[in-house]
């Protein structure tokens, strides 16, 4: 049956249709030897012709009317696709599971019915794809030659489609630059390696042609403002404890002399022994 369908999908280009007669065969098959060992075993031919006559168009006209009825998954055996939370390429599907090989060596077996109830990426449902470059550069450099030597790596390259053509544009002005976005349509099955090359041939030729990309900064300014006492000493900062349940543990406002500048909120406890007075 594997051969059958491997040669049917070859003059068939619709999947569906290639399950009809492959399963219809396959059921004829069956009922064949059910009546090949009927006949042997002593049974009236006749009536084993007409009974399983009568079950083999049932099961094809059941086949046939009610498999475009039943869901189906949304990929076939070598797509990429990202579902269920996971991204691969599928290996084989069965009617209970998908067998899916992600990228790095691992193999899940996910269930169908997680499938159909979730959204499903395929990456090859279409022919064609689109690469999409972002680069920020520099206020200080030239826009119009970055954009210029942008569309000259896009279009010099034989992999990216003339139609749609590519496209530059200037997205935003961020704190740090201009950003700048590229878009071209590739074929895909060549999509990665384009846009791998692509963005190293980005790095190349800004560097050739000086056109400097912009980097995340944050300018920091420090400004310096000291208050000295008389005695040039700087002042302390002062504590203010405003909450009532720290002013009932006994917190008390006092003026320090010149050796302990400044004006303190302190509880008499934690005074130096020489400034504690015996009437606190």
């Amino acid at each position: 049956m594997k051969y059958l369908r491997t040669n049917l999908s070859k003059w068939i280009k619709t999947p569906a249709t290639v399950s009809v007669i492959v399963n219809s065969v396959g059921v004829l098959l069956f009922n064949t030897v059910i009546a090949a060992t009927l006949i042997e075993i002593g049974v009236n031919p006749a009536n084993v012709i007409a009974l399983l006559t009568f079950i083999t168009v049932g099961a094809i006209a059941v086949v046939a009317v009610f498999r475009p009825l039943l869901p189906t998954l949304p990929f076939k055996v070598g797509n990429v696709v990202k579902a269920a939370g996971l991204l691969g390429k599928i290996e084989a599907t069965t009617i209970l599971n998908t067998r899916m090989r992600t990228f790095d060596g691992k193999t899940f077996f996910v269930p169908n019915r997680t499938i159909l109830d979730n959204v499903v990426m395929n990456y090859h449902f279409t022919k064609t794809r689109r690469v999409k470059i972002d680069i920020v550069i520099g206020y200080d450099q030239e826009l119009v030659r970055a954009k210029q030597v942008l569309e000259m790596i896009m279009v010099g390259d034989s992999r990216v489609l003339n139609k749609p053509s590519p496209q530059i544009y200037t997205m935003n002005l961020t704190p740090s630059g201009i950003e700048i976005g590229a878009r071209c349509w590739v074929n895909n099955i060549k999509y990665w390696p384009t846009r791998c090359d692509l963005n190293e041939k980005v790095i190349y030729k800004f560097a050739q042609e000086k056109i400097a990309f912009a980097h995340t900064q944050l300018d920091v300014y420090h400004h310096e403002s000291l208050h000295s006492s008389e005695n040039g000493m700087e002042d302390e900062s002062i504590y203010n404890f405003e909450s009532q349940e720290t002013q009932l543990q006994g917190l008390i406002l006092m003026s320090l002399p010149g050796d302990m500048p400044g004006s303190y909120f302190r509880p008499p406890n934690q005074m130096p022994l020489k400034y504690r007075k015996a009437n606190w």
